[in-house]
């Protein structure tokens, strides 16, 4: 057995995080993802992504994004670096960037330019705004999305001001589109061979995780806003509640959980209260309800009430991001791993989330840079005299 991209190969020219969070995906999956970087401008631009550092030109923001890729130094922006670029995409299943809209086109990595090197090769794009359009050269980020596409009014609480996620959760969401798409786009280059462009964009996935809220508002004209304690807005009980030393959230998203927290919480009444009977009647008695639920609530710990619900009530304690990673049962799932560099150093990183049972996960720490320049470019067929040419011309 093996993983199962094991074979694919991947030209990327990829910064930052949306990106290489994608491609990770790839070659967490046994992809050979080699990485483009401009030497001119110190390369991947989230090596330089502080404040915590490994050394000059590693950040931990860099090694979280980029374990087990493989990095080659290249000037896109000369013809002699374009060249370099064609000759590796000879042997590749799909070219890869994270680009502002209108530089693909520029640098020769869509489908046009490259179609007579191979002819089904894919050619996957991940932009801001799209390749096309008004935006097409507009730089663009994360929070942005968010702030444009509605996510900001949709954190927080009601009275306070518009908040983002605590994370680039659109950032994250558009690399795994991306992945998704160039693996799809590769299945179907390989039935009929005859590759092609994908394009993804921040701005789009934004959009499309509205989802549900979405259809609300386009079918019914209903704009959801925020609910107290990040309550769901239909459904009851669905929110934070206080505890008598901290703060729990439950999610009873099935009307079959209901009784069963009433019952754990000794409240066996209120299963048949008329008010509390469905979500309906609990979300047009929301207030009297979550007082009701919250007083029981602070009369014990989270831990006491986790002890109570688990297995039976969806339900979590609120962790910070220390307690989250230390927690046993992220130890009992083995969600952590060690990722060693060429010195032998262990760099902890979040496992993938995609397990392929039988099979060890790959532990390569993300590449310096430049580091396989010269073992690719002569597996491309470029001889040392014209390695070293083009590192003289500054090309490398």
């Amino acid at each position: 057995m093996s993983l199962p991209l094991t074979g694919l190969r991947i030209v990327s020219v990829e910064q930052y995080g949306a990106g290489p969070f994608g491609t990770q995906h790839l070659a967490d999956l046994g992809a050979e993802v080699i990485k483009i970087e401009n030497p001119h401008d110190g390369g991947d631009v989230g090596r330089a992504v502080g404040p915590h550092y490994f050394g000059p030109g590693d950040s931990h923001f860099y090694q979280a994004f980029n374990r087990n890729k493989k990095s080659v130094t290249l000037d896109l922006k000369q013809p002699q670096g374009q060249q370099v670029l064609r000759d590796l995409c000879r042997h590749a299943d799909a070219v890869f960037n994270n680009l502002r809209g209108d530089l693909p086109g520029r640098l020769g990595l869509t489908y046009d330019a490259l179609r007579d090197v191979r002819a089904d090769i894919v050619c996957v794009h991940l932009s801001a705004y799209g390749r096309d359009g008004e935006r097409a050269s507009w730089p663009g980020y994360d929070y942005l999305m968010q702030s444009e596409a509605g996510y900001l009014s949709l954190t927080g609480e009601p009275d306070g001001p518009p908040s983002r996620f605590g994370l680039s959760i659109i950032d994250l969401m558009t690399g795994t589109t991306a992945a998704l798409g160039l693996v799809s786009a590769v299945l179907g280059a390989r039935q009929s061979g005859i590759g092609r462009d994908v394009d993804v964009s921040l701005f789009d996935v934004a959009l499309h995780n509205l989802g549900y809220l979405a259809t609300w508002y386009l079918n019914g004209g209903h704009k959801t806003g925020r609910a107290p304690r990040s309550g769901h807005p239909s459904l009851v009980p669905s929110q934070l509640y206080r505890t008598a030393d901290s703060w729990i959230f439950i999610m009873c998203n099935k009307e079959k959980f209901w009784p069963l927290l009433a019952q754990a919480m000794g409240h066996p009444e209120w299963i048949d209260n008329p008010d509390y009977r469905s979500f309906k009647d609990r979300l047009q008695n929301r207030d009297r309800f979550n007082e009701e639920l919250e007083a029981v609530f602070m009369s014990q710990t989270t831990d006491h009430w986790m002890a109570r619900f688990a297995g039976r009530v969806p339900a979590a304690p609120v962790y910070d991001v220390a307690q989250a990673l230390d927690s046993s049962f992220v130890k009992a799932r083995q969600c952590l791993l060690d990722a060693y560099d060429t010195e032998g150093r262990a760099i902890r990183n979040v496992a993938s989330p995609i397990r392929c049972p039988g099979e060890a996960p790959l532990t390569r720490a993300a590449p310096a840079m430049g580091v396989d320049t010269d073992d690719l470019l002569a597996q491309a067929g470029y001889g040392p005299d014209q390695i070293a040419s083009l590192r003289n011309n500054s090309v490398l």
